[in-house]
């Protein structure tokens, strides 16, 4: 059973802080792979911490298991915490994210969706990103560009 499932089975829908990672994955064009989950709501491949995972053990784990795709030489951005990233979701569940945000194009393997977690998965330019995109990934996406912005300079 998913840790925060156990968690839940104690403290019904009161708030949890539940810690997780993405990754935003780069292909050669330098375009970012999304998924478009169940919701209809695009996002970063991630997901929420197992007891005894790292950050970074969560964030290779749960792109393999969404995307079939072995991500290495991961870059932290940033993690990202606080009242902002507070969630009420629709079966009433609270949460206060807290995210680590990886980056890498070092990755290999054949791409191949998990349908339980996703309905497609696909690149996009990092101008043009789906409007669909959750404010939450978008702000994540935007960090990222305006870090690379810096590093260039």
């Amino acid at each position: 059973m998913e840790y925060y499932k156990y968690l839940r089975q104690y403290v019904g829908h009161k708030p949890l802080i539940l810690p997780g990672s993405v990754v935003i994955i780069l292909n050669e064009q330098n375009e970012v792979l999304l998924q478009k989950r169940h919701d209809g709501c695009w996002g970063l491949p991630g997901g929420l911490m197992d007891l005894g995972e790292s950050f970074e053990e969560v964030a290779k784990r749960e792109v393999f298991e969404e995307t079939g795709l072995i991500v290495e030489n991961l870059k932290l951005l940033n993690v990202f915490s606080g009242s902002e990233y507070y969630l009420k979701v629709p079966n009433g569940d609270e949460l206060y994210s807290v995210t680590a945000v990886y980056y890498s194009s070092d990755i290999s393997g054949d791409m191949k969706i998990d349908y339980n977690e996703s309905e497609k998965i696909e690149y996009f330019s990092m101008c043009h990103l789906p409007k669909e995109l959750t404010d939450e990934y978008r702000g994540f996406i935007e960090h990222y560009i305006d870090n690379e912005k810096l590093s260039l300079k």
